[in-house]
Parts: structure tokens; sequence; C-alpha cells
């Protein structure tokens, strides 16, 4: 894919392809929430993304994202990286949601903090789909038994799945792991009434359209609005 030669042109395309990816699904214009994963970015390119359109950023870093979050507060922050146990408490304070829960001691570590901030973070399960031992996330099998913790737990509130297919993937090749989080999902939604999970976050910048055919509700784009990463 070519990219627009700013960041505004970039949102303006993603924006479009959401919006014929919703289309071709059946979806409600809109019902996708764009997140734009922003790691190594400057606050400089965020806030042209933010001007162009996009309020939800995506980081990896507790630490990275501090600055970032205190230069632009009015937008909505996500945490998709992996949460450390030492990082729980400042990301509760900084984020609005944190997407990779991926144990129950995460759970209710991240509910005791909430709780002592006077807060409920929405936080989504992630899944380790590909089995694949340099991804975090938790096992199929292991999903019930963790989204069980959660109940009881008043600093949290499990609102879906999140995952990654394995990488360097066909975007079709994609489609098969987006299908099953999507049964995970609705499996665990029978067999826990009580918890409400709207949300399926899957999809990146080569897969996003796929994700959202698929049922995606947040799809998690860097790529294609910002260009190709720098790496640190």
């Amino acid at each position: 894919m070519e990219y627009g030669a700013t960041v505004a042109e970039n949102v303006a395309r993603v924006f479009d392809r959401i919006a014929r990816a919703e289309r071709r699904a059946g979806r409600a214009p809109g019902s996708v929430k764009l997140v734009a994963a922003s790691k190594s970015q400057s606050l400089l390119m965020i806030k042209e993304a933010y001007a162009a359109g996009l309020t939800v950023f995506g980081e990896n870093y507790v630490q990275e994202a501090q600055e970032k979050i205190s230069g632009l507060p009015d937008a909505e922050w996500h945490m998709i990286g992996k949460l450390q146990g030492n990082k729980v408490r400042k990301a509760v304070s900084l984020f609005s949601w944190i997407q990779t829960v991926d144990s129950g001691k995460r759970l209710e570590e991240i509910s005791q903090c909430a709780v002592e901030a006077g807060k409920v973070v929405p936080v989504l399960l992630e899944v380790n789909l590909g089995a694949e031992e340099s991804k975090a996330g938790i096992s199929a099998n292991e999903l019930p038994a963790v989204a069980e913790v959660s109940e009881g737990l008043r600093g949290v509130k499990v609102s879906g799945l999140m995952a990654i297919p394995p990488y360097g993937i066909d975007p079709e090749e994609s489609r098969p792991y987006f299908v099953r989080l999507r049964n995970l999902r609705d499996a665990l939604a029978r067999r826990m009434p009580s918890l409400e999970l709207p949300e399926l976050s899957m999809g990146m910048s080569g897969d996003f359209e796929e994700a959202i055919e698929e049922g995606a509700t947040i799809v998690r784009v860097g790529t294609a609005i910002f260009g190709v990463r720098s790496w640190r």
C-alpha cells in the first residue's frame, strides 16, 4: 500500500477504508473504533493525527506514554503493550483502557489500584491465538478461568477480547484467527452471562479490513497512519 504524503491524508484514507469495510460487513457506520498505535511516534506527529480527527491512541510502554498523555490529555489513551506488574499503578492512573490483560493476577492488581484511585478501568483479555511463545496472552483453554477471576472485582470491567495473529501472514490468512477470537468471545459470553463482552480488538495496518468483516469493534493501526516505524 502506498501511504499519503501527510498524516492527515493517511488518517482520511484509513477512515475511508474502515467505512467501506463496515458497509461490506453490514455493520453500522461508525461502529468500529480506530486506535492509532503511536508507539515511538513524537508528540508532534500524534498532535497532527489528533488535528486530522483521531481521538484515540494506543501506547505500548507506560514510561513512553506518560509524556504524550500529559501533552494531549483530551485524547483517549489505551494501553496496547504488555503490562508489567511494577507498572500497573501508573498505567491505571494514565490510561482509559488496558487492552492487554494476560492473567488473573494482573486483573486483581489492576482492580486494586483502580479501587484505590476511585475508578473502574475497562479491560480486554489478550488471547494468544497462535500459541506463540514469543507473545503474551492467555491460551484459549485458560480464558474462562481468567475471566472468572474478574467476578467480584470492583475496579475492572472486562469488556471483551484482544488478539494479534501471527506476524508476516497474508491478510486473508489472518481471517481464521479473527473468526476464532469472535467465537471465543461468544462462547465466553454464553458461559458467563453476567459479563458484557461487546468488544473485539483485532486487526492492524495490514489486516484491519478483514478484521472488521469478521466482527472487530476496535482496530489498532499504526503504520498506515504514521508510516513505517523507526525502531529504537
